[in-house]
């Protein structure tokens, strides 16, 4: 058996146990791994600073090293989340829609876990924890394949967290890292290992996704990229549109839920332009406009029609000025990759109709997309955000790690 085929096996037969566990036990493994990985937190540092090192080798962008740097109080935030994760409610077992039949019979569902998820992601070591996490939280073992260019964190943190687990005494195939073969081969064999992996989530840019929604054989839950969009409408505070937009792009330009897009009502343009164009060159950010915003703040770089489609990641911002909100609304679904989109109004109706039409997983009324996002949304962390419409959509916190089976009692019926 090839060392995909052992783990798959091993993490087949922890999910059969994680599955039955009490959510004591559940818990109390989960504050070990937390406890663990800040006393073992030196270990994740040197290895951190390995992987950081090949990075800047590489010429890794700014953007990027940060999605892969880990520090003291990142690791804190790590053990944070998962204690967090820990304290919240066991999603295992719950019984809903619970009916009777004419014929007497008893039929209701029941919420159980996925079984051995499989996890594909990039560069950013902290998901590695999230994952491990959540899975076991939900009584899934975890098969996670991270990116070569964060090895080293990985392996690190999967030792320590799986120490955790093997000293609460669960089962050692309950959380595993694919480090033996990183060849691009490997990951596609995972994608398809159907006798052993129940569900595939991959993480990261958009060539990762769609790399695994074309090979895989595997269920996946797509996770998307985050083209997200700002729309400042006609009735908006301008103060309050600003301050959203710094936040939304300069907060952390790498993340998936930083803004991408920025879209203007024509009678606000000319007001509004001016103060926000200054606002992002002092944070750095290079613009890229239509003709109406180079018209306003000459010396922009014009945006091209690959720039509304993509999803930069970077100190980088398209702007574009629209008739009306309808065509903003239009332009978003268009182009976003239905991640997180916001409304800047002070309209009521304008509010609720952007929010009626936008086709994305997560639409705000005056607030920042940064905000979508599992601990924000206070699920204790995430394993992704689904821009799909099937089984989850948005951050994926616990329940989403669940499906449910049919119980049904009976008293001797006969069909």
């Amino acid at each position: 058996m090839t060392e995909l085929q052992i783990k798959g096996k091993q993490a087949k037969q922890a999910s059969h146990i994680l599955a039955n566990i009490s959510s004591k036990c559940k818990q109390d493994a989960l504050f070990k791994m937390a406890d663990y990985l800040l006393t073992y937190k030196e270990d994740i540092l040197k290895a951190n600073q390995i992987d950081l090192n090949n990075a800047l080798e590489n010429g890794t962008s700014k953007t990027m090293l940060d999605r892969l740097l880990l520090n003291e109080n990142r690791i804190e935030e790590m053990a944070n989340g998962l204690r967090r994760v820990a304290t919240l409610p066991d999603p295992i077992g719950e019984i809903k829609n619970m009916s009777v039949r004419p014929n007497g019979l008893q039929i209701g569902q029941q919420s159980v876990p996925l079984g051995v998820v499989g996890i594909i992601y990039e560069a950013r070591p902290n998901v590695t924890c999230d994952a491990a996490g959540l899975c076991l939280k939900s009584g899934n073992a975890a098969i996670l394949r991270g990116g070569s260019e964060a090895i080293y964190s990985n392996i690190a943190i999967v030792n320590i967290l799986s120490k955790a687990i093997s000293d609460a005494n669960l089962p050692s195939g309950a959380l595993q890292l694919i480090i033996e073969d990183t060849r691009r081969e490997t990951a596609i064999a995972l994608m398809q290992l159907n006798e052993y992996v129940d569900v595939l989530i991959p993480r990261g840019g958009s060539g990762l996704i769609q790399n695994v929604v074309k090979n895989a054989t595997v269920p996946v839950i797509e996770t998307g990229t985050g083209n997200c969009h700002i729309y400042v409408d006609e009735s908006c505070n301008i103060e309050m549109a600003k301050s959203i937009i710094i936040n939304a792009k300069t907060s952390r330009p790498s993340a998936c839920n930083a803004v991408e897009k920025v879209l203007i009502h024509k009678n606000t343009a000319e007001k509004f332009l001016p103060i926000i164009f200054q606002a992002l060159i002092e944070e750095n950010v290079e613009i890229r406009g239509d003709e109406r915003v180079a018209e306003i703040c000459p010396n922009i770089k014009l945006a091209t029609e690959e720039d509304w489609k993509q999803e930069f990641l970077d100190y980088i911002l398209a702007i574009k000025v629209v008739e009306d909100i309808d065509e903003a609304i239009s332009h978003i679904n268009n182009y976003s990759s239905s991640h997180s989109e916001a409304i800047i109004t002070n309209d009521y109706n304008h509010a609720q109709h952007f929010l009626k039409l936008v086709n994305s997983s997560a639409v705000y009324v005056n607030a920042s997309t940064r905000f979508t996002d599992g601990e924000e949304f206070g699920f204790g962390a995430e394993i992704g955000i689904s821009t799909q419409k099937i089984h989850a959509r948005g951050p994926m916190g616990l329940k989403e790690l669940t499906t449910t089976k049919y119980i049904i009692y009976g008293n001797g019926q006969t069909r």
